[in-house]
């Protein structure tokens, strides 16, 4: 199993300032790197101050500038903001300048606030990155694309400059009857249970190996799984994370599906259903042995790699701290049961 360390960007003190928050980014990437992460995960949002990178592209660029080896994931990219005919020669670029360490991670949008600044309601993304998808893979593949829909029409075009490496698409999908789609369709896969029960883990895995056996071909495709968690030295520290946390969800509950209530650009906090301790159990927030027990039933279950979220909003070096102890306690158990297999 690998790790990929998601590079969260909160402004929960709008006081920090851009500048803060990028250089913070770009540290824990270089960091990441330097511990034998496999890579960075990078979000996309705008408007808001919770995973605020508006140009996850122009970040990967900037993070491949300061990095050798590491893999550079957009998590996510939302198609449905965007003019695929020039989304995808961004791509291109981006790609040719991050040496070739691109992984194109792309989604339909999730904050419906976000969205609907853009006039595109959340409840029409999906039909809209399915074909947003379907055209954007024509660009980066074929070297002529024409299109006729209701969104596009266009003569016979060309993407320049053309891709001169592989660009690995990645589908950002929560339900398992679009994960077995997106395997099947042979894409990378990036999901998440959020809140859900163990039970619906294993049904989105399910639905990716039986997607990807029906593919009929040799598929080198990954399932990636998105989680919170912070390995913890002791329980002051666990209540700690924890208290963050719920802080930090207090405003991203907001916009996921919530109210979406925002002032000048600032999300507020509401009050919410869960308690500290539900939060807490829900998120991987212990000590080694059992932080090495819970990824290991992700590990037997199949999953490929794991997109560790361990910011919540505390301080800066505490999250670099965690990611030296993570990558010295934890990752090697993995690294190990990776070569024996």
């Amino acid at each position: 199993m690998d790790f990929v360390h998601f590079l969260s960007s909160h402004m929960l003190d709008p006081s920090m300032g851009g500048k803060r928050l990028y250089r913070n980014v770009v540290a824990q990437a270089v960091h990441a790197e330097a511990l034998g992460y496999r890579g960075v995960g990078i979000p996309e949002h705008h408007l808001l101050n919770i995973l605020l990178i508006p140009a996850p592209l122009q970040m990967a660029v900037k993070v491949a500038a300061h990095t050798r080896r590491i893999k550079l994931v957009t998590s996510v990219c939302q198609l449905p903001i965007r003019d695929m005919r020039i989304f995808a020669g961004e791509v291109v670029q981006a790609q040719a300048l991050c040496d070739g360490r691109l992984m194109l991670g792309v989604g339909k949008g999730a904050f419906g606030f976000e969205t609907a600044r853009f006039n595109v309601p959340i409840e029409q993304t999906k039909p809209l990155f399915e074909e947003d998808l379907k055209l954007l893979e024509a660009l980066l593949t074929q070297e002529e694309v024409s299109w006729n829909s209701e969104r596009y029409s266009f003569a016979p075009l060309t993407i320049m400059p053309r891709p001169e490496d592989p660009i690995p698409l990645m589908v950002a999908v929560m339900n398992p009857i679009g994960i077995e789609a997106a395997a099947k369709s042979g894409y990378h896969v990036q999901t998440t249970p959020l809140g859900g029960n163990h039970q619906q883990l294993i049904d989105q895995v399910t639905a990716f190996t039986r997607g990807k056996a029906a593919a009929g071909r040799p598929l080198d495709t990954r399932l990636s799984l998105r989680r919170g968690m912070f390995l913890v030295e002791n329980e002051a520290q666990k209540r700690t994370i924890a208290e963050k946390a719920w802080t930090y969800y207090q405003s991203f509950d907001n916009v996921f599906g919530g109210a979406g209530i925002v002032d000048k650009g600032i999300i507020r906090p509401l009050p919410r259903a869960q308690t500290l301790e539900e939060l807490a159990g829900n998120l991987l927030l212990c000590g080694k042995d059992e932080m090495i027990d819970r990824i290991a039933v992700y590990s037997d279950l199949g999953i490929d790699e794991i997109l560790t979220t361990s910011n919540f909003g505390q301080d800066e070096q505490m999250t670099l701290d965690m990611m030296s102890s993570f990558a010295e306690q934890v990752m090697p158990h993995f690294e190990k049961q990776k070569k024996a297999a």
